[in-house]
Protein backbone atom coordinates (compact mmCIF):
# COMPACT_ATOMS: atom_id res chain seq x y z
CA UNK A 1 0.00 0.00 0.00
CA UNK A 2 1.91 3.29 -1.37
CA UNK A 3 -1.18 5.99 -0.74
CA UNK A 4 -3.33 7.13 2.49
CA UNK A 5 -6.37 6.37 0.33
CA UNK A 6 -5.34 2.81 0.17
CA UNK A 7 -4.74 2.72 4.14
CA UNK A 8 -7.98 3.35 4.48
CA UNK A 9 -7.53 7.72 5.64
CA UNK A 10 -10.64 10.08 4.93
CA UNK A 11 -10.36 12.01 2.23
CA UNK A 12 -10.19 15.23 4.32
CA UNK A 13 -7.39 13.85 6.18
CA UNK A 14 -5.75 13.27 2.89
CA UNK A 15 -6.05 16.24 1.43
CA UNK A 16 -4.60 17.93 4.97
CA UNK A 17 -1.38 15.99 4.45
CA UNK A 18 -1.34 17.06 0.74
CA UNK A 19 -1.07 20.26 1.46
CA UNK A 20 1.49 19.22 4.10
CA UNK A 21 3.82 17.51 1.59
CA UNK A 22 2.97 14.34 2.84
CA UNK A 23 1.84 11.94 0.07
CA UNK A 24 3.04 8.51 0.71
CA UNK A 25 2.89 7.24 3.78
CA UNK A 26 6.33 5.94 5.65
CA UNK A 27 7.03 2.48 6.99
CA UNK A 28 5.95 2.66 9.85
CA UNK A 29 2.71 4.33 8.82
CA UNK A 30 2.04 1.46 6.50
CA UNK A 31 2.10 -0.76 9.16
CA UNK A 32 -0.16 0.84 11.80
CA UNK A 33 -2.52 2.85 10.16
CA UNK A 34 -4.38 0.19 8.96
CA UNK A 35 -4.15 -1.98 11.98
CA UNK A 36 -5.65 0.57 14.21
CA UNK A 37 -8.36 1.75 11.92
CA UNK A 38 -9.92 -1.69 11.38
CA UNK A 39 -8.95 -3.15 15.44
CA UNK A 40 -9.68 -2.16 18.84
CA UNK A 41 -7.14 -2.76 21.58
CA UNK A 42 -3.49 -2.36 23.11
CA UNK A 43 -0.84 -1.85 20.41
CA UNK A 44 3.15 -1.23 20.70
CA UNK A 45 5.20 0.67 17.74
CA UNK A 46 8.52 0.78 18.36
CA UNK A 47 10.35 2.32 15.14
CA UNK A 48 12.99 5.00 15.06
CA UNK A 49 12.96 8.28 15.93
CA UNK A 50 12.19 10.26 12.70
CA UNK A 51 10.02 7.61 11.39
CA UNK A 52 6.55 9.06 11.39
CA UNK A 53 5.08 7.88 14.50
CA UNK A 54 2.73 11.43 14.88
CA UNK A 55 0.91 10.94 11.59
CA UNK A 56 0.77 7.02 12.86
CA UNK A 57 -1.03 7.22 15.85
CA UNK A 58 -2.54 10.96 14.58
CA UNK A 59 -4.35 9.64 11.93
CA UNK A 60 -6.34 6.75 13.49
CA UNK A 61 -7.36 8.67 16.60
CA UNK A 62 -8.81 11.25 14.35
CA UNK A 63 -10.69 8.37 12.60
CA UNK A 64 -11.98 7.55 16.56
CA UNK A 65 -12.55 10.69 18.48
CA UNK A 66 -16.09 12.13 17.74
CA UNK A 67 -16.62 16.12 16.95
CA UNK A 68 -20.19 15.64 18.98
CA UNK A 69 -18.82 14.44 22.22
CA UNK A 70 -16.90 17.72 24.06
CA UNK A 71 -15.33 15.81 26.30
CA UNK A 72 -11.66 14.57 26.49
CA UNK A 73 -11.12 11.35 24.63
CA UNK A 74 -7.90 10.91 23.55
CA UNK A 75 -4.81 11.24 25.89
CA UNK A 76 -1.60 11.85 24.54
CA UNK A 77 1.73 11.71 26.73
CA UNK A 78 4.64 12.93 25.75
CA UNK A 79 7.94 13.70 27.53
CA UNK A 80 8.61 17.59 26.62
CA UNK A 81 6.74 21.05 26.11
CA UNK A 82 8.10 20.64 22.60
CA UNK A 83 6.91 17.57 21.69
CA UNK A 84 3.45 18.08 23.40
CA UNK A 85 3.43 21.33 20.91
CA UNK A 86 4.54 19.68 17.55
CA UNK A 87 1.88 16.74 18.27
CA UNK A 88 -1.06 19.08 19.29
CA UNK A 89 0.26 21.29 15.75
CA UNK A 90 0.42 18.39 13.86
CA UNK A 91 -3.35 17.40 15.17
CA UNK A 92 -4.93 20.92 14.31
CA UNK A 93 -3.19 21.09 10.68
CA UNK A 94 -4.32 17.66 9.79
CA UNK A 95 -8.05 18.27 10.83
CA UNK A 96 -7.98 21.75 8.24
CA UNK A 97 -10.43 20.12 6.18
CA UNK A 98 -12.20 17.53 8.33
CA UNK A 99 -14.30 17.54 11.55
CA UNK A 100 -14.32 20.23 14.08
CA UNK A 101 -12.11 18.25 16.53
CA UNK A 102 -9.77 20.40 19.33
CA UNK A 103 -6.87 19.63 20.82
CA UNK A 104 -5.27 21.56 23.46
CA UNK A 105 -1.49 20.79 24.96
CA UNK A 106 -0.47 21.20 28.55
CA UNK A 107 2.86 20.92 29.85
CA UNK A 108 5.46 22.66 32.51
CA UNK A 109 6.97 26.16 31.79
CA UNK A 110 3.22 27.86 31.44
CA UNK A 111 0.93 29.62 33.82
CA UNK A 112 -1.00 26.39 35.00
CA UNK A 113 -4.24 29.07 35.12
CA UNK A 114 -4.27 29.55 32.11
CA UNK A 115 -3.88 25.80 30.83
CA UNK A 116 -7.26 25.03 33.02
CA UNK A 117 -8.88 27.68 31.28
CA UNK A 118 -8.33 26.60 28.33
CA UNK A 119 -9.34 23.25 28.67
CA UNK A 120 -12.90 24.51 29.47
CA UNK A 121 -13.34 24.67 26.18
CA UNK A 122 -14.59 21.74 23.63
CA UNK A 123 -11.69 19.57 24.08
CA UNK A 124 -11.48 16.13 22.37
CA UNK A 125 -7.99 15.17 22.91
CA UNK A 126 -5.15 16.23 24.88
CA UNK A 127 -1.86 16.04 24.82
CA UNK A 128 0.33 16.44 27.77
CA UNK A 129 3.40 15.49 29.45
CA UNK A 130 2.80 13.54 32.62
CA UNK A 131 3.81 15.94 35.42
CA UNK A 132 1.61 18.53 34.37
CA UNK A 133 -1.07 16.31 33.93
CA UNK A 134 -0.65 15.21 37.31
CA UNK A 135 -1.16 18.61 38.53
CA UNK A 136 -4.17 19.35 36.76
CA UNK A 137 -5.40 15.82 37.87
CA UNK A 138 -4.92 16.02 41.86
CA UNK A 139 -6.09 19.81 41.12
CA UNK A 140 -9.67 17.83 40.20
CA UNK A 141 -9.60 20.28 36.88
CA UNK A 142 -9.28 18.07 34.51
CA UNK A 143 -11.79 14.89 33.57
CA UNK A 144 -10.29 11.81 31.75
CA UNK A 145 -13.26 9.66 32.81
CA UNK A 146 -14.55 9.56 28.70
CA UNK A 147 -10.58 8.70 26.89
CA UNK A 148 -11.21 5.88 24.87
CA UNK A 149 -7.52 5.98 24.06
CA UNK A 150 -4.35 6.72 25.67
CA UNK A 151 -0.92 7.17 23.33
CA UNK A 152 2.69 7.19 25.00
CA UNK A 153 5.07 8.48 22.69
CA UNK A 154 8.66 8.09 23.12
CA UNK A 155 8.07 6.13 26.02
CA UNK A 156 10.65 5.05 26.19
CA UNK A 157 12.47 8.71 27.17
CA UNK A 158 9.87 9.61 29.55
CA UNK A 159 11.15 6.77 31.59
CA UNK A 160 14.77 8.16 30.94
CA UNK A 161 13.68 11.35 32.01
CA UNK A 162 12.39 9.86 35.36
CA UNK A 163 8.74 10.12 34.52
CA UNK A 164 8.34 5.97 35.56
CA UNK A 165 6.01 6.97 39.02
CA UNK A 166 4.35 9.66 36.61
CA UNK A 167 3.26 7.05 33.90
CA UNK A 168 2.16 4.51 36.53
CA UNK A 169 -0.36 7.11 38.23
CA UNK A 170 -1.59 7.94 34.94
CA UNK A 171 -2.23 4.64 33.66
CA UNK A 172 -3.92 3.53 36.91
CA UNK A 173 -6.11 6.74 36.76
CA UNK A 174 -7.65 5.50 32.84
CA UNK A 175 -10.35 3.48 32.91
CA UNK A 176 -9.31 -0.46 31.95
CA UNK A 177 -11.23 -0.73 28.86
CA UNK A 178 -9.30 2.23 27.39
CA UNK A 179 -7.35 1.30 24.66
CA UNK A 180 -3.51 1.74 24.84
CA UNK A 181 -1.02 2.54 22.15
CA UNK A 182 2.44 2.78 23.09
CA UNK A 183 5.30 4.08 20.54
CA UNK A 184 9.20 4.56 21.32
CA UNK A 185 12.72 3.81 19.69
CA UNK A 186 13.57 1.19 21.96
CA UNK A 187 11.82 -0.87 24.68
CA UNK A 188 14.54 -0.79 28.26
CA UNK A 189 13.60 -3.44 30.64
CA UNK A 190 11.78 -0.31 32.72
CA UNK A 191 9.42 -0.16 29.61
CA UNK A 192 8.78 -3.59 29.46
CA UNK A 193 7.63 -3.96 33.48
CA UNK A 194 5.27 -0.96 32.63
CA UNK A 195 3.64 -2.69 29.45
CA UNK A 196 3.39 -6.23 31.88
CA UNK A 197 1.48 -4.05 34.29
CA UNK A 198 -0.91 -1.95 32.25
CA UNK A 199 -1.44 -3.65 28.44
CA UNK A 200 -3.09 -6.24 27.35
CA UNK A 201 -0.96 -9.14 26.72
CA UNK A 202 -2.71 -9.58 23.93
CA UNK A 203 -1.61 -6.56 21.99
CA UNK A 204 -0.50 -6.38 18.78
CA UNK A 205 3.18 -4.90 18.03
CA UNK A 206 4.87 -3.66 14.72
CA UNK A 207 8.70 -2.96 14.15
CA UNK A 208 10.04 -1.41 11.71
CA UNK A 209 13.67 -2.15 10.84
CA UNK A 210 15.85 0.58 12.37
CA UNK A 211 18.07 -0.72 8.90
CA UNK A 212 14.96 0.50 6.78
CA UNK A 213 13.84 3.59 8.65
CA UNK A 214 17.34 5.20 9.86
CA UNK A 215 20.27 4.10 7.42
CA UNK A 216 18.84 4.72 4.31
CA UNK A 217 18.07 8.31 5.08
CA UNK A 218 21.49 9.20 7.49
CA UNK A 219 25.02 8.39 7.28
CA UNK A 220 26.83 7.59 10.21
CA UNK A 221 30.48 9.01 9.83
CA UNK A 222 33.07 8.82 12.73
CA UNK A 223 36.14 10.80 12.55
CA UNK A 224 39.08 10.20 15.05
CA UNK A 225 40.79 12.86 17.06
CA UNK A 226 42.83 13.51 20.02
CA UNK A 227 40.64 15.42 22.55
CA UNK A 228 42.43 18.74 22.33
CA UNK A 229 41.96 18.57 19.20
CA UNK A 230 38.22 17.97 18.85
CA UNK A 231 36.71 21.79 18.92
CA UNK A 232 39.47 22.97 16.19
CA UNK A 233 38.21 20.02 13.85
CA UNK A 234 34.32 20.66 15.02
CA UNK A 235 35.21 24.51 13.86
CA UNK A 236 36.59 23.20 10.61
CA UNK A 237 33.60 21.32 9.99
CA UNK A 238 30.98 23.75 10.92
CA UNK A 239 32.58 26.42 8.19
CA UNK A 240 32.65 24.03 5.33
CA UNK A 241 29.16 23.42 6.23
CA UNK A 242 28.48 27.16 4.97
CA UNK A 243 24.75 28.27 5.51
CA UNK A 244 23.28 24.71 6.34
CA UNK A 245 22.25 23.71 10.16
CA UNK A 246 23.00 21.15 12.42
CA UNK A 247 22.89 20.37 16.04
CA UNK A 248 26.27 19.46 18.50
CA UNK A 249 25.50 17.08 21.15
CA UNK A 250 27.34 17.23 24.50
CA UNK A 251 26.02 15.09 27.67
CA UNK A 252 25.93 18.09 30.42
CA UNK A 253 24.34 21.31 30.60
CA UNK A 254 27.88 23.13 31.27
CA UNK A 255 29.13 21.80 28.43
CA UNK A 256 26.85 22.69 25.72
CA UNK A 257 27.16 26.53 27.34
CA UNK A 258 31.14 26.54 27.15
CA UNK A 259 30.96 24.96 23.55
CA UNK A 260 28.30 27.58 22.50
CA UNK A 261 30.47 30.61 23.92
CA UNK A 262 33.68 29.06 22.28
CA UNK A 263 31.93 29.13 18.65
CA UNK A 264 30.06 32.21 19.54
CA UNK A 265 33.75 33.64 19.68
CA UNK A 266 34.79 32.07 16.77
CA UNK A 267 31.58 34.37 15.16
CA UNK A 268 29.59 30.97 14.34
CA UNK A 269 26.04 31.79 15.02
CA UNK A 270 25.22 28.66 18.08
CA UNK A 271 22.91 29.10 20.73
CA UNK A 272 22.84 25.79 23.99
CA UNK A 273 19.75 24.52 24.27
CA UNK A 274 19.53 22.37 27.54
CA UNK A 275 17.27 21.81 30.52
CA UNK A 276 18.24 24.84 33.07
CA UNK A 277 16.31 26.89 30.03
CA UNK A 278 13.36 29.08 31.17
CA UNK A 279 10.29 28.02 28.54
CA UNK A 280 10.66 32.34 27.49
CA UNK A 281 14.43 31.43 26.75
CA UNK A 282 14.06 28.02 25.13
CA UNK A 283 11.78 29.58 22.68
CA UNK A 284 13.70 32.13 22.14
CA UNK A 285 16.79 30.13 20.91
CA UNK A 286 14.29 27.43 19.09
CA UNK A 287 12.29 30.61 17.44
CA UNK A 288 15.68 31.65 16.51
CA UNK A 289 17.01 28.05 14.75
CA UNK A 290 13.86 27.58 12.78
CA UNK A 291 13.95 30.76 11.04
CA UNK A 292 17.47 30.33 10.48
CA UNK A 293 19.06 33.16 12.55
CA UNK A 294 21.36 30.26 14.67
CA UNK A 295 22.66 27.79 12.32
CA UNK A 296 24.42 25.71 15.63
CA UNK A 297 22.29 24.45 18.02
CA UNK A 298 24.36 23.10 21.20
CA UNK A 299 21.99 20.74 23.27
CA UNK A 300 21.90 18.20 25.68
CA UNK A 301 20.09 14.89 24.76
CA UNK A 302 17.06 15.92 26.86
CA UNK A 303 16.72 19.50 25.87
CA UNK A 304 16.69 18.76 22.21
CA UNK A 305 13.72 15.85 22.31
CA UNK A 306 10.89 17.87 20.44
CA UNK A 307 13.32 19.52 18.45
CA UNK A 308 11.56 18.70 14.95
CA UNK A 309 12.63 20.82 12.08
CA UNK A 310 12.80 19.40 8.45
CA UNK A 311 16.70 21.04 7.46
CA UNK A 312 18.85 19.93 10.00
CA UNK A 313 21.56 18.92 7.46
CA UNK A 314 23.73 17.12 10.13
CA UNK A 315 24.27 15.91 14.11
CA UNK A 316 27.52 16.05 15.49
CA UNK A 317 28.10 14.18 18.85
CA UNK A 318 30.61 16.18 20.15
CA UNK A 319 30.95 13.99 22.92
CA UNK A 320 29.16 10.03 22.37
CA UNK A 321 26.17 9.86 24.52
CA UNK A 322 25.91 7.62 27.65
CA UNK A 323 23.71 5.39 26.63
CA UNK A 324 23.44 4.00 23.31
CA UNK A 325 19.87 4.12 22.57
CA UNK A 326 20.28 7.43 22.83
CA UNK A 327 22.36 7.76 20.01
CA UNK A 328 19.11 6.87 17.82
CA UNK A 329 17.52 10.11 19.29
CA UNK A 330 19.94 12.25 18.44
CA UNK A 331 20.85 11.32 15.17
CA UNK A 332 17.42 11.42 14.12
CA UNK A 333 17.46 15.37 14.46
CA UNK A 334 18.63 14.92 10.88
CA UNK A 335 16.79 13.48 7.62
CA UNK A 336 13.35 14.70 8.69
CA UNK A 337 10.62 15.08 5.99
CA UNK A 338 12.06 11.74 3.88
CA UNK A 339 15.71 14.42 3.61
CA UNK A 340 19.18 12.73 3.98
CA UNK A 341 21.70 13.95 6.62
CA UNK A 342 24.65 12.93 8.45
CA UNK A 343 25.60 11.94 11.60
CA UNK A 344 29.08 12.31 12.53
CA UNK A 345 31.04 11.07 16.08
CA UNK A 346 33.81 13.07 17.07
CA UNK A 347 35.73 10.14 19.03
CA UNK A 348 39.47 9.78 20.24
CA UNK A 349 41.03 6.29 19.72
CA UNK A 350 39.91 5.04 23.23
CA UNK A 351 36.18 6.00 22.26
CA UNK A 352 36.73 3.50 19.06
CA UNK A 353 34.69 0.52 21.41
CA UNK A 354 31.51 2.49 21.53
CA UNK A 355 30.70 3.03 18.09
CA UNK A 356 31.45 -0.62 17.81
CA UNK A 357 29.51 -1.35 20.31
CA UNK A 358 26.78 1.26 18.77
CA UNK A 359 26.85 -0.54 15.50
CA UNK A 360 26.02 -4.12 17.10
CA UNK A 361 23.64 -2.93 19.19
CA UNK A 362 21.44 -0.73 16.52
CA UNK A 363 22.89 -2.33 13.62
CA UNK A 364 23.99 0.29 11.82
CA UNK A 365 27.14 1.03 9.63
CA UNK A 366 29.44 3.60 10.29
CA UNK A 367 31.94 5.46 7.86
CA UNK A 368 35.30 6.43 9.18
CA UNK A 369 36.26 9.86 7.43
Amino acid sequence: MESFKELGVEESYIKALEELKIKKPSEIQKKVIPYLLTNKGDLIGQAPTGTGKTIAFGLPLLHLVSEKKKGIQGLILAPTRELCQQIAKQIFKMTKYGPKIFAEAIYGGEKIDIQIANLKRPTQIVVATPGRLLDLIDRGVIDLSGVQTLILDEADEMLSMGFKDELERIMATIHESCSKWLFSATIPVALQSLITRFMDPGMHRIEVSKNLEINTKIEHQFFICEQSQKFDYLFEFLKSQGAAKGIVFCRTRADTEVLARKLIGKHVSADALHGDLGQRDRDKVMRAFVKGRIKVLVATDISARGVDVDDVAFVIHYQLPEQIEAYTHRSGRTARAGKRGISICFVDKYELKTIHEIEKTLKIDFIEI
